[in-house]
């Protein structure tokens, strides 16, 4: 819910970030991907399709912007023998990159392609490491707007010498207790620089590439939240992912939220926390899991990046993805911090649970205090808000004038709080 009151304005300013031209990167970027609706089954016309619904749908008039190319847009056996150039796969991108970029950039509309700081992505296509400078002038040459940077294929000479456990990646990096990665003979010792670390640095080189070129281009770290990236991230990229990849399925929702919950002081304008793309309107998400997922990555200021097939979208879907009072927050222009956890509610508050994440979170926008209360039961159940715990109310006050967030109806003046039913796995939110 949003609580209307008044705030004083405090400037915050980011330390070290990636400051781009023209404010890219200042706010959380709004946009579509391949990925999670076609994976490798991507080409000219699937893109343009998208980018034509982004239009069509009303997504690029609530702020929806980047149309962006996956995985496997390359040209699989190699570069180009004589220029050294990556290359578009021409019986998928008959346009080339740039023709398909010019298409979209008609439409308003921005373009973001994607590559791997490794020997190849993840699909097995080559990929950056090696070539920096000269993929960096190459997709800026097409009109690229947006970069995604992912990290499969590492070369032995750039693994870094610790480990920095990532929670959700512990079959990989070991067992972890309560959120701490249990001790380990690989664990940085105390007060280690994870900036000067190898994978800070194959990031820095593509950063340094992209800054190079005389066009503005969002970076966008897909590192998997290794090499604790909070501590660096803001001075290479716009945004970094803090996990593995996203699932369309509840508890991987629910176990990237409560991952995120603790890693939320680094978020502010010009860096943000990527909780990786939406999930809304694929695999088996309820309506009510969808909207929480939605509110949760909005209210956290993850990068909103839709990654479902925009033509057979249900309608209740698009509303969610479209919701007035969430995005506004997002890309609010005066407060960049997020909102946060004040109370856990099922569990104790600081407990690092990935099934039961913090459900009573709030954060401060202009057009008030956004609230919001998450049901992670199985079962439908009671929750209350109580104006006295909500940090940034007036202490002094025990009513506030209140509007819902998903119905847009005023509440009008309620004293004390709300209490309320909320279904499994959905989110009450109010302004």
């Amino acid at each position: 819910m949003y609580i209307s009151i008044a705030f004083a304005l405090f400037s915050v300013q980011a330390i070290n970030a990636l400051v781009l031209k023209h404010g890219v990167g200042k706010l959380p970027a709004l946009g579509w991907n391949s990925w999670n609706a076609f994976g490798c089954n991507i080409n000219e016309t699937n893109i343009l399709t998208a980018a034509n619904q982004l239009v069509s749908l009303g997504l690029k008039d609530v702020g929806y912007e980047y149309v962006n190319i996956d995985d496997c847009w390359a040209v699989k056996t190699g570069r180009d023998n004589l220029t050294g150039q990556i290359l578009p796969e021409p019986t998928k991108f008959p346009s080339g990159i740039s023709g398909v970029a010019d298409q979209i950039h008609t439409l308003g509309l921005k373009v973001g392609i994607y590559g791997s700081a490794g020997t190849e992505t993840c699909g097995g296509y080559p990929a950056q490491i090696g070539h920096e400078y000269l993929d960096a002038a190459t997709f800026a040459s097409w009109g690229i707007d947006y970069f995604k940077y992912d990290n499969c294929y590492v070369p032995a000479n750039w693994t870094d010498k610790y480990v920095a456990c990532v929670p959700d990646q512990w079959q990989k990096y070991g067992p972890y207790i309560n959120g701490t990665c249990a001790p380990s003979t690989s664990d940085a010792p105390p007060g280690y620089d994870w900036s000067q670390s190898n994978t800070s640095h194959r990031y820095e080189i593509m950063r340094d590439a992209l800054l190079a070129q005389n066009r503005t281009i969002l970076f966008s770290l897909c590192e998997w939240g290794q090499a604790d990236v909070e501590e660096w991230g803001n001075a290479t990229g716009n945004s970094w992912r803090i996990s593995g990849d996203i699932n369309p399925w509840w508890a991987r929702v629910a176990e990237i939220l409560n991952e995120n919950s603790f890693l939320l002081n680094s978020v502010n304008f010009w860096g943000h926390n990527d909780a990786d793309m939406l999930e809304i309107g694929n695999g088996n998400l309820t309506l009510a899991e969808s909207r929480s997922h939605f509110a949760f990555w909005a209210a956290m200021k993850s990068p909103l990046i839709i990654g479902t097939e925009l033509e057979t979208l249900p309608a209740n879907l698009l509303d969610i993805l479209k919701n007035k009072y969430l995005l506004e927050f997002s890309q609010d222009e005066v407060y960049g911090g997020p909102a946060t956890p004040y109370k856990w509610g099922t569990n104790p508050d600081w407990t690092f649970n990935a099934t039961n994440p913090a459900e009573y979170w709030s954060g401060v926008s202009t057009a008030g205090v956004l609230v919001l209360a998450l049901n992670t039961l199985d079962t439908n159940v009671t929750r209350e808000i109580r104006w006295s715990e909500v940090p940034h109310l007036d202490a002094g006050s025990d009513a506030f004038t209140v509007k819902d967030i998903w119905s847009g109806k005023n509440l009008g003046c309620v004293q004390e709080g709300i209490k309320t039913m909320v279904e499994s796995h959905d989110t009450v939110g109010k302004l």
